[in-house]
């Protein structure tokens, strides 16, 4: 029988130097949801499953000007919050999940978003990696989401190969360095969204190639 193939990974050095570059390019890397409070980001981040960020900010502007707070959310009813968000995919279950987490947090928070991940994933239209994206962006906990870019880029480049988000995602923990840990959440996603790309990854503009596994296959630009 042959030996299973051996997954190639990064050592603890080489992703101490993937971060550090991180950080001397861009020192405090920023999500691009549009968000008020704590509330509206963790409406936000529910809406922005299967959706771009772009898209959701679209909807959201409106809707976060007539419903800033969870009491303002549930005046608003399930109809109105589902024809203010109709432009999102799944928007129907999304807008009843925001509706019932509005809800469960008057009745059970007294109206304020919960700083615990437990809390946060009792909410209807709540995961692990929503629940880490609030917690880490307006709790500043060292968390860490997993969506598809960090899932690719954490596997593709070896700094944290893993076969589920969860796998990723306690990798990772065990890669970054502490001081790294707030914001390679941001530093990732980033860079898997506009360079380590799924199907053409810009590897020749990659500032973290010299550490990378992968083998790329991608042409280099042509000459204006």
């Amino acid at each position: 029988m042959p030996s299973p193939k051996k997954v190639k990974k990064l050592n603890r050095a080489q992703a101490e130097a993937i971060f550090e570059r991180f950080h001397q390019i861009e020192p405090e890397p920023k999500g691009e949801l549009d968000y008020i409070n704590a509330f509206t980001l963790l409406v936000a981040v529910v809406l922005s499953a299967q959706a771009t960020d772009a898209g959701v900010n679209k909807a959201t502007k409106r809707l976060f000007e007539l419903a800033p707070s969870p009491a303002a959310m549930v005046a608003l009813g399930v109809e109105q919050i589902t024809e203010l968000v109709k432009t999102i995919g799944l928007f129907r279950g999304k807008a009843k999940n925001v509706f019932a987490l509005s809800q469960i947090l008057i009745d059970q928070h007294g109206g304020e978003v919960p700083d615990s991940r437990e809390a946060l994933e009792a909410l209807p239209g709540v995961g692990r990696k929503t629940a880490n994206v609030v917690l880490n962006i307006w709790f500043k906990q060292p968390t860490i989401a997993v969506d598809t870019h960090l899932f690719r880029v954490g596997n593709r480049t070896g700094l944290a190969p893993g076969k589920t988000p969860l796998a990723v995602e306690l990798a990772l923990q065990k890669q970054i360095p502490e001081r790294f840990m707030l914001h390679a959440h941001h530093w990732l996603i980033l860079h898997g969204r506009y360079i380590c790309k799924a199907r053409k990854p810009e590897c020749w503009r990659c500032p973290i190639s010299e550490w990378c596994l992968f083998e790329s296959k991608s042409p280099l630009p042509r000459a204006a």
